[in-house]
């Protein structure tokens, strides 16, 4: 069905839009709730004024946004949490824990659906993070995860394998060291097995024949 928006609806359209949407969705949504019309010329024409007026009041909004914006952008939201092993959160970081934060910055109410952070946060670390203060007006501001510890980033991963590559010639230099010792051992024992059996041999020849 082809209609014409009289009021914005966020993902779908703005004021005096005319488009084409499912039938089930303007029959059930946006028509029972006046959100948009059948575009016919009259409701085309009643959308387009309406669209000159929400201009203007978009304009004020935005105006006001700005200096929200103004406040917070660039600025690093500090959160901590309870971290274990491999830098991983107990719990979480969310879009309302970043809001909250702004919001005191910024003096004004910032909802979590303005965070647009995406997936929730579950390691340490920093993230640039995009806030919607209106279709037009964005902010951008850093969230860096802390430990509870004072912990702020995890090992570089490439200590990692220079560690694990120490650890294996360490392990490597041991072995061959017990390798020596057992080839040493043996040898000395050699020697003293060979004495032995000349003494045994000397004995034997020394006894007289019984015959």
């Amino acid at each position: 069905m082809k209609v014409v928006f009289l009021e914005e609806v966020e993902g779908s359209g703005l004021v005096g839009e005319v488009k084409e949407v499912k039938n089930g969705y303007a029959r059930n949504y946006l028509l029972p709730r006046r959100l948009a019309a059948p575009a016919t010329k009259a409701t085309i024409e009643r959308a387009a004024k309406l669209a000159k007026l929400d201009a203007v009041r978009q304009d004020k909004v935005d105006a006001a946004a700005q200096l929200i914006a103004d406040r917070i952008d660039g600025v690093t939201v500090e959160l901590e949490a309870k971290v274990g092993e491999q830098g991983r959160l107990f719990g979480s970081i969310t879009a309302s824990d970043v809001a909250e934060q702004l919001s005191e910055r910024a003096g004004e109410k910032i909802e979590h659906r303005q965070v647009l952070l995406g997936q929730a946060l579950k390691t340490i670390g920093a993230k640039d993070v995009r806030v919607r203060l209106t279709r037009n007006v964005f902010a951008s501001v850093s969230v860096k995860v802390l430990s509870e510890d004072g912990e702020e980033e995890l090992p570089s991963p490439a200590e990692e394998p220079k560690a694990s590559a120490q650890a294996a010639e360490e392990s490597e230099a041991a072995d061959d060291g017990e390798t020596e010792g057992a080839e040493a051992t043996g040898a000395d024992e050699a020697p003293e097995s060979d004495d032995e059996t000349v003494a045994a041999s000397a004995e034997t020849e020394s006894q007289p024949d019984s015959d």
